[in-house]
């Protein structure tokens, strides 16, 4: 009889082992969900700040056709990548890549680099990247440890007992980790320094030859320059 309670009680143990473990997945999958759910408005939020992006450069360099199309169509392939992670990150290599040559336009007008919708654009892109690379983080990080117990005993048996799939990282493209995210030099070079002319070599006193004696012959004319 002791045997068999100690069998039960083993048995017992194990379903609530399995019942926290199998919970324990549950919880991480909706963390992903709801970390992925982040990068999902920050990047959508970095597409409606395109348009406008476009619309200011175009008004200073409307020769740069061909630039802002390919950053139409790129914007357009990325926000339609609707797939999986790995999806969406290829998606955003063509498109960052583009957008690095809109602001290399931008770099060649000035006057544009001072207008102030221009410089409020670039502020709030800068800062939707920088919250973008923060959810990106956040999202790896829960998917590295997801995927950690997926592969450790004995969560892992749980992990097979109920088909729990590895999760896919949001990873960077080469494009994006080798340039970084678009970036804009407002400041203004300073001048070089002007050295100041030499001054002018004092002129020479005249010399005046001394009066002549009294009652002394004039002297001579000078004899006309050769």
């Amino acid at each position: 009889m002791i045997v068999v309670w100690i069998v039960l009680g083993v048995i017992v143990l194990v379903a609530i082992a399995g019942v926290i473990s199998y919970n324990r997945f549950v919880t991480q999958k909706n963390l992903i969900k709801d970390a992925w759910a982040n990068i999902d408005t920050e990047l959508r939020r970095r597409y409606d700040l395109i348009p406008n992006l476009v619309e200011t450069v175009k008004g200073y360099a409307t020769h740069e056709r061909e630039v802002f199309e390919e950053v139409t169509r790129a914007r357009a392939s990325a926000a339609g990548a609707t797939g999986s992670p790995a999806a969406q990150a290829a998606a955003e290599g063509p498109f960052m890549a583009a957008l690095g040559k809109l602001f290399a336009v931008a770099e060649a007008y000035p006057d544009l680099k001072a207008n102030q919708n221009f410089l409020a654009l670039q502020s709030e892109l800068s800062n939707t990247e920088d919250r973008l690379q923060t959810a990106r983080r956040f999202y790896n990080a829960n998917v590295r440890e997801f995927n950690t117990r997926l592969q450790a005993f004995p969560s892992s048996v749980i992990a097979g007992m109920f088909h729990f799939e590895p999760a896919e990282f949001f990873e960077i493209p080469d494009e994006i980790r080798e340039v970084g995210a678009p970036q804009v030099d407002f400041s203004t070079p300073a001048a070089d320094p002007v050295a100041p002319p030499n001054p002018p070599a004092p002129a020479a006193p005249a010399t005046e030859a001394p009066p002549a004696p009294p009652g002394a012959p004039p002297a001579p004319p000078a004899p006309p320059a050769g």
